[in-house]
């Protein structure tokens, strides 16, 4: 029997739940301090899946502000844990954090990843997003490293 996913919008009050994430969902260890700052920045937004009481997925995004069009919202990063993964987990992190992008005003929303990813590609495609060619991606200090 498949495990029933749950999903939440984590918000200001949520430390508690982020900081009981294990090992393995993010790229690296999370850091309180960040995590606190985070939770608390109005304009990141964050959805956690659980089976149960464990994070099995997250997707996590920035509102961007621009003087002269209305917000954009950039998906920073979208992951499930292995044994969870082809169970439509990474599509419906998405669509909530969409959603909630939308219901914040957002009218743009978009992302990035690399061209040999091609679980993350076919997610993106199936979530009928349009595939942008031409982009070069530049970065300072180690950004693409982390």
């Amino acid at each position: 029997m498949r495990d029933t996913i749950s999903f939440r919008h984590l918000g200001p009050d949520d430390l508690d739940l982020l900081l009981a994430v294990g090992k393995g969902l993010f790229d690296n260890a999370i850091l309180p301090a960040q995590a606190q700052a985070f939770l608390q920045d109005p304009y990141h937004e964050t959805i956690l899946a659980h089976a149960g009481a464990e994070a099995v997925g997250m997707a996590s995004g920035q509102i961007m502000l621009h003087p002269d069009k209305p917000p954009a919202f950039f998906i920073n990063e979208v992951g499930v844990r292995e044994a969870y993964q082809r169970r439509g987990i990474a599509g419906r992190l998405c669509a909530e954090l969409m959603a909630v992008a939308r219901a914040r005003g957002c009218q743009g929303i978009w992302l990035a990843t690399e061209a040999d990813n091609h679980a993350a590609c076919a997610l993106y495609r199936s979530l009928a997003a349009r595939e942008t060619d031409g982009i070069v991606v530049y970065d300072w200090d180690g950004a693409m490293d982390m």
